[in-house]
């Protein structure tokens, strides 16, 4: 379920753009407004407003942003403003280009792959070939050293079926495999690649229940007793972005904003990313690990328009 708030009488595009122009204006950028128009508007009615600003304006409302904005607000605005194939597609490959690609840096690209609907997917692959002259599957398997290479390109290649269809007598079958390759420490065996990136979310989770059921610990536990290596930590994200999205993106927001400083860059994505999927599940699930109110998190560790757009998004009255 989404926070998005979208008014009940939405102004056209042309009155949108009118309202943006008038907010980029001046000596002193409105940013309350532009929270106001762009927080306030689903992915088709953004990519209107971005369209209509080019035959208006003859300028690109991203690059306009960029230039009146600054700091975490202007990065949250854009990411916002591109279609959502687009901004992971950016994604993906700000991870690929980081120094260092451990787990912080590229259970984004897990997001991508097992958070999302195949159609989706498939959407950001595109947009990734469009963008940036390659394919997501190369650029990873250029940037990406080995196992965590061998897991990311499959999963990306993957095109799951993305109906509720599942056989039992499969995930038993599979959860056996998963069990002898977790209890042999070989976490980049074939049997693990290619159940978590061919099978179905709904027969992968399945699968998961029968593992639990029949070798008594829930699988990511028994993958977390193999190590700390980076391999062990995003086979778990995947296992969590596959079973438990919601609770996977409360965990990304929690480590955003607790001890001294604040990662902007992943409270931003976790929310910029869901505000149109499932921010009120996310919301559940932060209050029910961790006994704190998530808007109250947010709101408390941020400051200015970049609160006020976040908290936007999550659905409060600005």
């Amino acid at each position: 379920m989404a926070t998005l708030s979208v008014p009940d009488i939405v102004p056209s595009p042309t009155q949108d753009c009118e309202g943006l122009r008038n907010a980029v204006r001046g000596l002193r950028t409105d940013g309350k407004a532009i929270i106001h128009i762009l927080g306030r508007r689903n992915a088709s009615q953004r990519r209107k407003i971005r369209d209509t600003y080019q035959q208006l304006y003859n300028e690109s409302l991203i690059d306009c942003l960029h230039s009146e904005l600054s700091g975490d607000y202007r990065k949250a605005v854009i990411l916002w403003t591109y279609d959502p194939p687009e901004r992971d597609a950016k994604l993906a490959n700000e991870a690929l280009k980081a120094k260092k690609k451990g787990t912080k840096e590229l259970q984004v690209i897990v997001e991508i792959a097992c958070a999302n609907t195949p159609h989706h997917l498939q959407a950001v692959r595109q947009a990734y070939c469009s963008l940036f002259d390659c394919s997501l599957e190369e650029d990873i398997a250029s940037k990406v050293s080995l196992p965590l290479r061998k897991l990311l390109v499959r999963l990306v290649s993957s095109y799951r079926y993305d109906q509720e269809l599942v056989d039992m007598n499969i995930s038993i079958s599979e959860a056996a495999k998963l069990h002898e390759a977790i209890k042999r420490k070989q976490l980049d065996h074939d049997d693990i690649v290619y159940v978590l990136s061919t099978r179905n979310l709904y027969q992968l989770r399945a699968t998961f229940k029968c593992y639990q059921q029949n070798f008594g610990n829930p699988i990511d536990q028994d993958i977390k007793r193999c190590g700390n290596g980076e391999l062990e930590s995003l086979l778990r994200v995947v296992i969590w972005c596959i079973q438990f999205p919601e609770k996977h993106f409360a965990e990304v927001i929690r480590t955003s904003i607790i001890g001294l400083g604040t990662d902007e860059d992943s409270l931003t994505r976790a929310i910029v990313t869901r505000a149109e999927i499932d921010t009120m599940k996310i919301r559940g699930e932060y209050f029910n690990i961790y006994k704190t109110n998530l808007d109250g998190d947010v709101t408390g560790d941020t400051s200015g328009d970049y609160r006020d757009f976040l908290m936007t998004l999550l659905g409060a009255r600005i």
